[in-house]
């Protein structure tokens, strides 16, 4: 794991998000991109300088931010873009090869409605970088208990578990393997990965209208400290398919969760 990527928006917890992110970096000797993205069309103003100072701007803005931090001695590079932030996401991945970025869920506080807000929600649905989403305020510690849950066993490559592995090889870390029986699954569902068993200590094998209610059927019982999931059109974000928020009544837990994109 050599390139983490963190977008950097408006949110007042920005510093935390990087702060985790730089932590976890140094345990890989990955170096941090910080991201901003800004939009300045070619009629927006007077000065044809326009675009270089709002450019400037968010780089200022991004170096404020990492002031804030320990570097404890993780490689910083600011990345700035003019245009929209998915669009900057994927031509970034294109240009260095991220191998994971980190952001922040819209809110911990049960009373917040939302889980993912619009533009994260677009950043898991939208791109195929590996993400790992940490609570607002979590401070990195190693990740050494990690439930993965799925509803279907089925991986067409088995380099997108390239981020799972790294974090189980890094930090020496037990893999639970939870299969959610959904409604409309079939028998090659049921097949799992054999790169993915490899992984992993223990599967277990439960029936839930969906793979979140399994995942919360054994939550407790497990205590992890990761959960990974996947990210498909059938799988554990579907409802991204269908609009980019993610409410907390279809999907909210307390630890960092990787989600890992079956299109890598």
């Amino acid at each position: 794991m050599n390139n983490i990527l963190v977008p950097i928006g408006t949110s007042p917890n920005s510093s935390d998000t990087l702060q985790y992110a730089i932590d976890f970096a140094a345990n890989f000797g990955a170096q941090v991109f910080v991201m901003d993205v800004f939009s300045v069309t070619s009629g927006t103003g007077s000065l044809a300088n326009v675009k270089e100072k709002v450019a400037k701007s968010s780089k200022e803005h991004l170096k404020e931010i990492i002031e804030t931090v320990n570097t404890n001695g993780v490689e910083i590079k600011i990345a700035t873009y003019n245009g929209d932030i998915i669009d900057g996401l994927k031509e970034i991945d294109k240009e260095l090869g991220i191998d994971l970025m980190i952001i922040a869920p819209r809110s911990n506080a049960i009373e917040e409605e939302l889980y993912l807000g619009n533009t994260t929600g677009r950043i898991v649905k939208q791109t195929n970088i590996a993400t790992l989403i940490v609570p607002k305020g979590t401070v990195f510690k190693p990740l050494k208990n990690i439930m993965t849950a799925f509803g279907s066993g089925i991986l067409k490559r088995n380099r997108i578990l390239n981020p799972l592995i790294a974090i189980k090889d890094k930090f020496r870390s037990g893999i639970t393997l939870l299969l959610v029986k959904r409604p409309g699954y079939s028998e090659e569902d049921l097949q799992v990965n054999t790169a993915l068993l490899d992984l992993s200590q223990q599967l277990s094998i439960t029936e839930h209208a969906t793979t979140y209610l399994g995942v919360l059927e054994h939550f407790q019982k497990q205590h992890p400290d990761l959960l990974c999931v996947f990210r498909r059109k059938r799988g554990f974000f579907k409802k991204l398919w269908e609009k980019n928020t993610v409410p907390k009544a279809e999907f909210f837990v307390t630890i960092p969760v990787l989600v890992l994109s079956v299109k890598k």
